[in-house]
């Protein structure tokens, strides 16, 4: 995103839900629990305002938090949206906002997040129902965000044995298979805002974490570049593309 915004492309983020039943740190869990939707939207706007988004607008769906919760059964949650009502009102900020490049999470969610998954869906058929309605106009591309397989293995293999045992989210990832992978992005003169902007979700950051300890070396080796999988359009340039707006006038 900063990478888009300085290069010239407005950068517009769609988000689902406030986060509203997530896991907090940093902060008393009995005071903020009620009103975490509320410190989690200041969270994201100040992280936004460092990653250059121009426009950032709420679905209004509750965090469905995981599998098998009560929360993943709630009827206000994204995760029991009625697929056409939540692409309706995607589909009405892309008709807005007339996108060049949209960016969602391939079928896995990453890690299996339920709205993870279904922004995935939401998307597809946001994008479907501009098809279906002869819009004059329709985004060149769509990308799924990607971590190549044979990168999370071989990032599993340099954690630390203790926070390999801990970390319950990184044993879910399995990354996109390589051959899947279309697009690497150098975006290693932005790794320092890059980290602030996560640092900006201060209730969603375990202090104690692998993540957060992580040394700066390692950390620009792990996010210095991006992945993408081109799932709708073609390719701007060979393979693998090194920018997601290459090959768009």
């Amino acid at each position: 995103m900063m990478k888009a915004h300085e290069d010239g492309h407005r950068v517009v983020l769609v988000t689902a839900t406030r986060g509203e039943v997530g896991e907090i740190h940093n902060m008393d869990e009995e005071a903020t629990r009620p009103h975490l939707a509320e410190v989690r939207t200041k969270e994201l706007e100040n992280a936004s305002r460092i990653l250059g988004v121009d426009r950032g607008e709420f679905l209004g769906y509750r965090d469905s938090g995981m599998v098998g919760t009560a929360d993943n059964e709630n009827p206000t949650s994204f995760h029991q949206a009625a697929l056409a009502e939540a692409a309706a009102k995607l589909a009405a900020i892309l008709r807005e906002e007339k996108p060049e490049v949209v960016v969602t999470y391939a079928e896995d969610g990453i890690y299996g997040h339920p709205d993870h998954v279904k922004a995935h869906f939401v998307t597809n058929a946001a994008l479907d129902s501009l098809l279906r309605s002869s819009e004059p106009w329709t985004p060149k591309k769509l990308y799924y965000t990607a971590i190549p397989r044979s990168l999370m293995q071989a990032f599993r293999e340099q954690m630390p044995e203790e926070a390999r045992r801990d970390d319950t989210i990184g044993a879910t990832i399995q990354g996109t298979p390589d051959e899947l992978v279309t697009t690497r992005v150098d975006v290693t003169e932005f790794v320092d805002r890059k980290r602030a902007a996560f640092a900006a979700h201060v209730s969603q950051n375990d202090p104690n974490s692998w993540f957060a300890n992580m040394a700066d070396q390692i950390y620009r080796l792990a996010f210095g570049t991006e992945y993408y999988q081109l799932a709708r359009g073609k390719p701007g340039s060979a393979l693998p593309e090194p920018d997601l707006f290459v090959g768009l006038s």
